[in-house]
């Protein structure tokens, strides 16, 4: 009795979560009219796909979003990664207390340090571009705990042999610490460009002009009309929005979930 009621509870949470996503596929496929008609044999239709792209910079959108997500994973690869490795691997006095401090930055939400980013920003000149966008998150606590955790279960024994053939610092890192870590770096790199994908309050903050909104601020700005609001080309924008996320997933989906399974995230 209690599996039949888990897994009627399991399906229930399953539907409630995907209706959203469905309602949108049935209003961006067929006209306005029948965004709330319900009818089986309703028309099907593309138009509005082609209205949303018309109506708005998608195009700049999604290329801003594509410079966006790709600049802060190359940083935070890059900076996590020398961080991580020190953290693991180098004793030195106090660095348990260093990786405390970088640890704090778990602890508080974004959100919270939007005046002080923007006044950073601001002071910075960087009010209104891209880079605006992703500085605050390039050094990520998250990867940094994440890779020193998966750097500190390597055996030291491959290190020193490493050693022997002469490697240096950084060549043992490239050669031997990053490519063990492969499962990890996949496993945050879906999460980091999911999330910064996604982001939307921060963006909306920094940025004023179309050459810098990524997706979700410019889908927000496309849906604020004083007409009214179409939920079908907005249902069919929302759709374009997500679906390289959505297609991503479903085509990798068996990747994602061993790479988290190996990056211990659960």
């Amino acid at each position: 009795m209690g599996s039949i009621v888990e897994h009627a509870a399991a399906w229930l949470l399953g539907l409630v979560w995907v209706a959203p996503l469905l309602y949108a596929v049935w209003a961006a496929i067929h006209p306005q009219g029948y965004s709330t008609r319900f009818e089986l044999f309703a028309p099907l239709t593309l138009e509005n796909f082609a209205a949303a792209w018309d109506a708005a910079p998608f195009a700049r959108y999604f290329l801003n979003t594509f410079i966006l997500v790709t600049m802060v994973l190359v940083a935070q690869f890059v900076l996590c990664t020398l961080a991580a490795f020190v953290f693991a691997r180098s004793e030195f006095r106090g660095s348990g207390l260093l990786f405390g401090l970088v640890l704090l930055q778990l602890m508080i939400m974004p959100d919270v340090l939007l005046v002080e980013n923007y006044r950073s920003m601001r002071a910075l000149g960087l009010v209104d571009t891209i880079l605006a966008i992703g500085l605050p998150y390039m050094a990520s606590a998250f990867g940094i705990f994440l890779l020193r955790q998966t750097f500190k279960q390597i055996p030291r024994e491959l290190e020193e042999a490493a050693r022997v053939e002469g490697c240096g610092t950084m060549a043992i890192l490239l050669r031997v610490y990053v490519p063990l870590a492969k499962p990890t770096y996949l496993a945050y790199g879906l999460t980091s460009v999911s999330y910064h994908w996604n982001n939307f309050l921060w963006p909306l903050v920094i940025t004023n002009t179309v050459e810098t909104r990524p997706l979700t601020v410019g889908l927000s700005v496309f849906a604020s009309t004083d007409q009214g609001i179409d939920w079908a080309i907005i249902s069919a924008a929302t759709l374009m929005t997500s679906a390289p996320l959505l297609l991503g997933f479903l085509m990798f989906q068996r990747q994602f979930v061993q790479s988290f399974m190996r990056a211990g995230i659960r």
